[in-house]
């Protein structure tokens, strides 16, 4: 990995982390003002439950690009698919 690449890396982090923080906090102020004014959490489609849960899949999704296919993934499935154009054809 190269400077450009681990740069890339880092601001990439920090988006998801301070996107993550947001998620966090707006979960809190919603889920905070259901508890106040009817004593239970409300998961009804048009209380905010909607909005978080289409959040946390873009969330989810950003993460699994960050950690699970990151450029280690990416360089050894070059590896891998190098090695299977260099093998001889078997008839």
């Amino acid at each position: 990995m190269n400077y450009y690449q681990a740069q890339e890396k880092v601001q990439s982090l920090k988006k998801f982390y301070k996107n993550l923080l947001w998620f966090g906090i707006v979960a809190a102020i919603i889920y905070g003002r259901d508890i106040f004014r009817h004593g239970k959490i409300d998961v009804s489609l048009f209380h905010g439950s909607f909005i978080l849960t289409i959040w946390a899949i873009i969330l989810i999704v950003k993460a699994v690009k960050l950690f699970v296919l990151n450029s280690a993934w990416e360089s050894k499935m070059i590896q891998d698919e190098m090695k299977k154009s260099k093998d001889p054809i078997q008839f």
